[in-house]
């Protein structure tokens, strides 16, 4: 998937609203257990009321970095894997970034509610549809995973909806809202049971103390 910025030198002249960068471990969805570097993005829209994050929905709160800064950050940490996350980090053209990082060898994925029409060249796209704000339709057939949250049982509707429109190769997460875990948790394990092309993701990386 391709955009075009317009500028002469991207690396040096994109600047985008970084809220967090950190090396870590992926914490939840298909990826869970893998060292991945995030680059988490101000700005966001949605709105969901129990995002974790609220302090990411500002744009303007968070300082402007280049392409190029980001990159330096991921490359030097020895990461392979990127994962671009926010806010809701498809509100910008990632291009740029994405192209960039491909050239240093680094793996990228982004998280993303499907609000925006995707830029930039990923090897792994996670869709996590939210009531808030309904997804484009162009992020369907782009999706390699497909997250739910799982906060109240109506949630079990809604993620087959969104799963009856995704490609046949992506993969189904439902993943327990972390303040309902334990109310939802269980419902999740049933309900998978008897729909088991399901998954569950769990957010690991809280259990584990790290970002």
């Amino acid at each position: 998937m391709n955009t075009t910025s317009g500028n002469s030198n991207p690396l040096v002249i994109q600047k985008l609203p970084l809220m967090e960068h950190f090396y870590t471990i992926q914490g939840e969805g298909a990826f869970s257990g893998r060292a991945a570097y995030f680059l988490r993005l101000g700005g966001c829209d949605v709105g969901c009321v129990w995002c974790d994050v609220k302090e990411s929905w500002n744009a303007a709160n968070h300082p402007l970095v280049s392409v190029g800064e980001m990159v330096k950050y991921v490359s030097d940490s020895g990461a392979d894997y990127c994962v671009i996350t926010g806010g809701e980090p498809a509100i910008y053209d990632l291009l740029a970034l994405t192209t960039a990082l491909n050239e240093k060898g680094i793996q990228t994925a982004i998280e993303t509610s499907g609000a925006y029409p995707l830029s930039g060249n990923w090897h792994h796209v996670c869709f996590s549809p939210k009531k808030f704000k309904a997804p484009v339709e162009s992020i369907y057939p782009l999706a390699n995973e497909l997250k739910v949250i799982v906060f109240n049982k109506s949630d079990f509707v809604f993620a087959e909806e969104h799963a009856s429109r995704v490609n046949e190769a992506c993969l189904l997460f439902l993943q327990p809202e972390w303040e309902k875990e334990k109310e939802m948790l269980p419902l999740i394990i049933e309900y998978i049971k008897s729909n088991p092309r399901w998954r569950i993701s769990l957010q690991t990386h809280k259990y584990m103390n790290i970002p």
